[in-house]
């Protein structure tokens, strides 16, 4: 398994598969973050041990990722983590979105953007947070949780988020 330690309670990860259980349980991971959108994860990770969160979203520069599913990630994230278990976020290739909620993850502990993004590129070989809109996306992401912890700041951020949402559920509509 392709799989990162990024801190003692986060690691990210290309796809998951049944396979991999042996793994996950040597590293005490609990929570699980899918940001693959038209597949479900396997049903096994839905059941004890394991806590299974499904983000469906897509790697588009024309569909960024929402800010409510970093917001909803983030808040099971820190849960668990406060909670001494482990946090591993997958996503088809292990390089944007499952960086991208890593990064998020990393920011809601302490971590400013910039810091999150080095780390993550240090501790996981493919990872590529720098692409434009991803990037773009993390630092977005970090100012809605400096502002107001996961309150838009203005009238045209929650626009941007409505619309965001509204985009994803159409193309999950047709898959």
């Amino acid at each position: 398994m392709d799989i990162s330690k990024i801190t003692d309670y986060l690691y990210v990860s290309a796809s998951l598969q049944t396979g991999h259980v042996n793994e996950l349980d040597t590293r005490n991971i609990s929570l699980i973050i899918s940001m693959i959108g038209g597949r479900r994860p396997p049903d096994m990770f839905a059941h004890s041990p394991y806590q299974l969160l499904w983000l469906q979203t897509f790697d588009s520069l024309l569909i960024p990722i929402p800010m409510s599913k970093l917001m909803q990630g983030v808040r099971m994230a820190l849960e668990t983590i406060q909670n001494k278990g482990s946090v591993l976020v997958y996503c088809a290739q292990g390089r944007h979105r499952s960086v991208a909620m890593a990064a998020a993850i990393l920011i809601a502990m302490g971590y400013t953007a910039s810091e999150a993004v080095d780390l993550l590129c240090t501790q996981r070989q493919a990872a590529d947070p720098k692409t434009w809109h991803i990037y773009q996306r993390i630092e977005a992401f970090e100012k809605y949780w400096r502002n107001d912890i996961g309150q838009p700041a203005r009238i045209d951020e929650a626009y941007f988020e409505f619309a965001t949402i509204l985009a994803s559920n159409v193309v999950l509509y047709f898959i």
